[in-house]
């Protein structure tokens, strides 16, 4: 009686399992030196010509009214930062900067700790094709050096739009990451090389997503990365 109900028990944890990673999927889409290692800084790259769709990052995912939130803007907002969001939403009505904002910090977490693993099968549905490339060259160096690299997401501690604008049919809109993080790399005996990992320090990272306002894919492409500091 009691295998049948340990059987009983590994099954329900394997639906549970199952369900959690079937929600994370839907919330990002599908394929809709001695400095510390972080996902390498990567500055924007053309806009791709016509009909060449990205299938990539950040779909919106259902809008969570009613919980306390930080500011979706930066408290230092100017006028040029509105009128920059304002033109989206004409552009594109379906536009809501706080269902933005929830899937933009969703592919923040998984994108740190997936570069931290060196997992590239799914960074690549998650990034623009140069920022991959440069990702992909970052990991195959740590990787030939033997090292490995270990990030913990402590916190996250804002997510707030510092940029927008519309740039003909491309809509672009920079968030301003706060996170407290934990960042050592190892070589291969399992010495530390870089970083400490007792240590929680506070990592500021200003990233650019885009979309085709034209297109019926709801998806963002994360094009720039760079530091907040």
């Amino acid at each position: 009686m009691s295998d049948g109900y340990a059987l009983l028990d590994i099954l329900f944890f394997a639906v549970v399992a199952v369900f959690i990673a079937a929600r994370l999927r839907s919330v990002l889409g599908k394929r809709t030196g001695h400095e510390r290692q972080r996902p390498p800084r990567i500055q924007p790259q053309p806009a791709p010509a016509s009909g060449e769709a990205a299938e990539k990052v950040v779909p919106l995912p259902d809008r969570r009214r009613g919980r306390a939130e930080e500011p979706a803007i930066a408290a230092e907002a100017g006028p040029a930062l509105k009128d920059g969001l304002t033109r989206i939403r004409l552009a594109d009505p379906n536009f809501d900067l706080d269902a933005f904002l929830e899937g933009a910090k969703a592919a923040f977490a998984m994108i740190v700790e997936a570069f931290a693993k060196g997992d590239k099968a799914t960074l690549e549905p998650l990034l623009a094709p140069p920022v991959f490339a440069s990702f992909a060259a970052a990991i195959d160096e740590r990787q030939r050096l033997g090292r490995t690299l270990e990030t913990e997401l402590v916190a996250l501690r804002g997510a707030e739009v510092v940029e927008a604008g519309l740039d003909g049919r491309l809509a672009r809109v920079t968030v301003r990451f706060t996170s407290e993080q934990i960042n050592c790399t190892r070589d291969a005996s399992g010495q530390v090389v870089e970083g400490d990992p007792t240590a929680v320090e506070t990592v500021v990272d200003l990233w650019t997503f885009q979309r085709d306002v034209t297109s019926r894919d709801p998806n963002w492409v994360l094009i720039e990365t760079r530091s907040g500091a």
